[in-house]
């Protein structure tokens, strides 16, 4: 056990001497013992270490029945992985084999030098990305045991999954030695899903307590708050990036996760600088990285529930009763998914019909005829994704036309694909299935009337989505539909604007409240026009603040 990993991905490189004397000049260095544990799975905090001399084995689920071995590392290389960046908890625990010695750095300095070095800091960030990928395919950090019938357990793997935490889920269903485990726990049914984290056992949880045990929820640590981005999708994340290397405090709450709709998407390909495609869920990934290092604070499953002005200083007041006071208010909240009108969905959602096309779908779906309904680019990309996965796939559209919402080079694929049916003029009249368990579709044609049965064991949504501003109230003025009116629209459809009746052009009707990406009336729904709305909103905080 005490001979090093192998670097196989490149998750262990080794530092260069001129390196290791950067950051020793900065070190505490400290010597250690065999058996010493230097930080343990849960953690919050927890430093960054460099192996001077000797071995850390790193584990997962040290000290149980499940205890298994992650790498060994030796001199020069160095240990934790993205939450140490992240501010999450430690998801190994490090275990000194042979004694030697350890460089140790506070993570807010790690933070510093990966933000005023940017040669050692690609080097930390890389092989931290390539940890955390290799962390969540090894079933490291928490367990989620339940159904894969109850929603709740869909709710809490939705949440570990887009927010990209390593997680395990265990199946209720077809593993007999997980009815025991929660059997002995004396966890009676109505009490599953449960949460498994170290010593903690959550029953049938909320997202924000999961959330708040991994260090995705915390309360700011900021006294006074220049920019709170409430919506941390694509616009809200640039805003992010932005506002903090820009000097504003700023801090970014979002109720469900990073990325927004855009991190659903299995392969956004059209996106400037990435000429492979980048899967929506590593763009945000990245995107929350560069943020916090440039010092911005991120917080999830904390959802804004209302906007008030109080002292000549906005209020946000977040679902858990916290009101957070800022000079300045940017809302990027997006959109929610649109819901098919057909009876019974309620009945299958979470267990068979779902509104995104990442990993976590694909693997529910593989080896099963699955349909999708929509004719937009998230449509496509969800098609040519699952088609890797599934035996079948059908796309149901209500145009003629597959061209007429989707890029032409996402249509070229698709029309090639002979594992995808397109269904034009297509739409969904009756859901068929068992105990939440979907089977069929019954499909109409819209032109000709005529109907048809498919057999599928899931359905994916993408039939656009309604701006999430309910909890705006009154405070800003909206279209008929829900979009937030900003510039000249919000002078025209305002009268808050007091004593500047002239909007900037992303500013709504209230000064210093700001407006970017798909919550915005008129905004082009692209990932690129989202990210470009968050940083000039940016530069019109700037403007607005004295």
């Amino acid at each position: 056990m005490d001979e090093e990993t192998p670097d196989l991905h490149g998750a262990a490189p080794r530092l260069t001497e001129p390196q290791l004397a950067k950051i020793a000049g900065h070190a505490e260095h400290r010597p250690t013992r065999a058996g010493e544990i230097l930080y343990r799975e849960g953690d919050c905090n927890y430093d960054f270490h460099v192996v001077a001399d000797g071995t850390v084995a790193i584990f997962a689920g040290y000290g149980t029945d499940d205890e298994r071995l992650f790498a060994v590392q030796g001199p020069g290389r160095f240990l934790g992985e993205l939450s140490l960046i992240t501010g999450q908890t430690a998801f190994f625990t490090a275990v000194v084999q042979q004694p030697g010695e350890v460089l140790v750095l506070p993570a807010d300095r790690l933070r510093q030098l990966v933000a005023n070095d940017s040669e050692l800091g690609d080097i930390v960030l890389r092989a931290y990305l390539i940890r955390r990928e290799l962390a969540i395919g090894f079933g490291a950090g928490f367990r989620i045991v339940g159904s894969r019938h109850s929603p709740d357990t869909r709710r809490l793997r939705d949440l570990a999954a887009r927010n990209h935490l390593p997680h395990r889920f265990v199946d209720l269903e077809n593993d007999p030695a997980a009815e025991a485990l929660v059997a002995e726990l004396g966890v009676p049914p109505e009490e599953t899903p449960i949460v498994i984290w170290g010593d903690r056992v959550l029953r049938n949880p909320s997202n924000a307590e999961v959330a708040t045990i991994v260090g995705l929820r915390h309360a700011t640590a900021a006294p006074e708050i220049d920019l709170i981005v409430v919506g941390a999708g694509p616009a809200g994340l640039a805003a992010a990036v932005y506002g903090a290397s820009e000097g504003l405090t700023t801090v970014v709450v979002d109720g469900v996760a990073a990325g927004g709709q855009a991190a659903t998407s299995s392969r956004i390909e059209n996106y400037l600088g990435f000429p492979s495609g980048i899967s929506g869920a590593e763009l945000a990934e990245r995107a929350v990285i560069q943020a916090e290092k440039f010092g911005a604070e991120l917080t999830v499953s904390a959802e804004a529930a209302a906007l008030d002005v109080s002292g000549g200083r906005y209020i946000v007041t977040l679902d858990d009763g916290t009101a957070v006071s800022t000079r300045a208010v940017l809302i990027a909240t997006g959109a929610r998914y649109r819901k098919l009108d057909v009876a019974r969905l309620a009945e299958f959602e979470g267990t068979s019909v779902y509104y995104a096309a990442t990993q976590m779908e694909a693997e529910l779906c593989a080896g099963e005829p699955v349909a999708i309904v929509g004719g937009g680019n998230s449509a496509g990309q969800g098609a040519v994704f699952l088609s890797r996965h599934a035996v079948q796939v059908h796309l149901l559209i209500r145009a003629p036309d597959l061209g007429k919402n989707m890029s032409r080079y996402l249509v070229d694929q698709i029309e090639r694909n002979p594992l995808i049916t397109i269904w034009r003029s297509t739409e969904v009249r009756e859901l068929e299935g068992e105990a939440g368990e979907l089977t069929s579709l019954v499909v109409e044609n819209n032109a000709t009337g005529e109907r048809s049965a498919l057999e599928c064991r899931a359905l994916l949504v993408f039939i656009g989505a309604e701006p999430h501003t309910g909890w705006l109230g009154d405070r800003v003025a909206l279209d008929a539909k829900g979009f937030v009116l900003t510039g000249a629209d919000a002078a025209n459809g305002g009268e808050a604007n007091g004593d500047d009746p002239t909007p900037l052009l992303l500013e709504t009707s209230l000064p210093g409240v700001f407006a970017a990406g798909d919550v915005r009336f008129g905004s082009v729904k692209r990932v690129a026009s989202a990210v470009g709305d968050g940083a000039m909103a940016v530069r019109m905080v700037h403007e607005r603040l004295p």
